[in-house]
Parts: C-alpha cells; sequence; structure tokens
C-alpha cells in the first residue's frame, strides 16, 4: 500500500512563518478515473486539479465546499474538482477530439481560473483570473498573489495510481525581513522529485525538507471519494423543468434518464415518478377558505 494514502497532512514552521499541507489521493484517485476513461493527457491536469482543490480546502474556516474550475477555449476546455470541509472530493474533465499537444497551454488554450467557495451557511465568493503559467501550480500561485495577496506556492506530482501535492503558504502578518525564510522554503521544495513525492512517507518527507527546523505536525485526516448527487437533488432539477415538458419527453422516449457526470449513476423516472414528483408538490388538503 503506498505510505499516507488518502491522507491529508497539515503542518507548521513557526519560527519561519509559513504552513504547510501534505496531500496523498490513492484509491480516492482511482474511483475518479474509474467513472470515465480519460487519455492520458487528460489525466494529468484533471490529477493536479482534484489534488489542488483538497489542499486549497483544507485551508476554509467554516464547513462548506471549494470548487476549482479552469475553463479554455482549447481541446481539454472544462476541468471541475471538488473538495469539502469534511475532505470529500469529486472531480471530472470535458474535451474535445484530437487533443494533440500534451503541454497545457496548448490543451487548454486561452483559459480562466474560477475558485468558488461555499460555506453551508453563508454568502458563496467566487474569483475569477486569468489561467497564467505553464502548469496548474503556477496559476494557482499566480491566483493567490493576484486575488489574495498571500503568497502561496504548490508542488503537484500525478502517477497512474497516485497523485501528490505540496502546499506552502507564508503566515498573514509576516514581515519583509521574513521574505528570506519563505524564499528558503521554496527553494528546499523545488529539490523534490516525483518519485519522493509519490512513494516516500510523508514524516520522511518532511525530514527530507525541514530537518532543521522545527515542524509542528497535526493530525492527518482521511480522504474519500464521495459525489453529492442524489436522487432527491435530480428530482428538484426536474421538477423546474415543468410537469407539461417532463411528460412531453416520457411520451417521447419512455422515461427520462440522467446521468451525474461526476460519478456517472443513472437515475431513471418513468411516467409514474414524474406524476408522484409534482403530486407531491401539491398541498394535499385545500387551504382554508376566509369566512
Amino acid at each position: 500500500m503506498i505510505p499516507d494514502a488518502d491522507r491529508l497532512q497539515r503542518f507548521l514552521l513557526e519560527q519561519l512563518g509559513v504552513r504547510g499541507e501534505l496531500v496523498r489521493l490513492d484509491a480516492s484517485w482511482r474511483a475518479v478515473l474509474e467513472r470515465h476513461t480519460y487519455p492520458p493527457a487528460v489525466r494529468q491536469p484533471l490529477g493536479e486539479a482534484l489534488v489542488s482543490a483538497v489542499l486549497l480546502s483544507a485551508t476554509l474556516k467554516f464547513e462548506g465546499s471549494l470548487t476549482l474550475q479552469v475553463r479554455g477555449d482549447g481541446p481539454l476546455h472544462t476541468l471541475i474538482a471538488q473538495a469539502t470541509h469534511d475532505h470529500s472530493l469529486r472531480g471530472l474533465a470535458r474535451w474535445r477530439e484530437p487533443l494533440g499537444s500534451t503541454h497545457l497551454t496548448d490543451l487548454l488554450g486561452p483559459a480562466q481560473l474560477v475558485m468558488t467557495i461555499e460555506p453551508d451557511a453563508g454568502q458563496s465568493y467566487q474569483g475569477v483570473v486569468p489561467l497564467q503559467g505553464d502548469s496548474l501550480a503556477a496559476a494557482i500561485g499566480h491566483y493567490f498573489d493576484v486575488s489574495e495577496q498571500l503568497p502561496t506556492r504548490l508542488w503537484l506530482a500525478i502517477g497512474d495510481n497516485a497523485a501528490f501535492g505540496l502546499l506552502l503558504q507564508r503566515l498573514p502578518g509576516q514581515t519583509s525581513s521574513d521574505e528570506d525564510n519563505w524564499d528558503r522554503c521554496q527553494l528546499l521544495a523545488d529539490t523534490l522529485n516525483s518519485v519522493e513525492m509519490l512513494k516516500l512517507p510523508f514524516h520522511q518527507l518532511l525530514h527530507r525538507l525541514f530537518h532543521t527546523e522545527q515542524v509542528r505536525v497535526f493530525e492527518p485526516d482521511l480522504i474519500t471519494f464521495r459525489c453529492t448527487c442524489s436522487r432527491t437533488r435530480i428530482a428538484t432539477t426536474l421538477r423546474a423543468l415543468g410537469q407539461d415538458d417532463l411528460e412531453a419527453l416520457i411520451a417521447e422516449r419512455g422515461a427520462v434518464e440522467v446521468t451525474c457526470e461526476f460519478c456517472n449513476r443513472n437515475y431513471r423516472f418513468d411516467a409514474v415518478d414524474v406524476s408522484e414528483l409534482f403530486a407531491s408538490s401539491v398541498p394535499s388538503t385545500a387551504p382554508p377558505q376566509r369566512q
């Protein structure tokens, strides 16, 4: 078994004014790949998006979800990765053939990076920036520079059966005199190679990078693949289409079928289901009449 599989590990370099996270996806990464047949050129950026979403969601201070989207004009026109405060994730990619080059900027073309934060209670927030850099990690770093003014760097490695990410973020309130500490942390992380990132246990990675520093390590969190779709959610969406349109579709096709793009689960609604769908939204008793 891969060390620290499907784990998120937070750590803190208090004396350097830097916080960090390590994540390694194993079964959760394979669960995403099992839902669709992704070409190798698509797997790489999809894995990077999933790992990045998990890392970024761990910075949330409330219950809710973080969705990372990349929308482009190239053959790989959509990447979506969503992670929640309780460390579940899901994701998907949409593309057109032929894919051609495997370079990210060629695959995506002119693109936007969209970060959506949705608290379970409270107002949602969305940030949109042009996708800049030759990697998703560089684009996310640019996003934080522009939107959050909070220096952030990511290091990502994607394999056939595992995906890894390291996040370093400068703590708010650091002064210019701490710039050398931040630069040194980045230089140390730059020495990692993909084999180390995908294979080494977290404690070895942290020792390899920061053995001369005091590292405060927190309890790891379990990461799982989980889709939020449900028959109830699909029914709510169908109800918005209207009963007449749904009945027309059933007359034409025999049933209405909806497939979740994230988990590939199929939901089928026949004539009886649709009738019950709208009957359940009608009050069972007439409203009281005014005397």
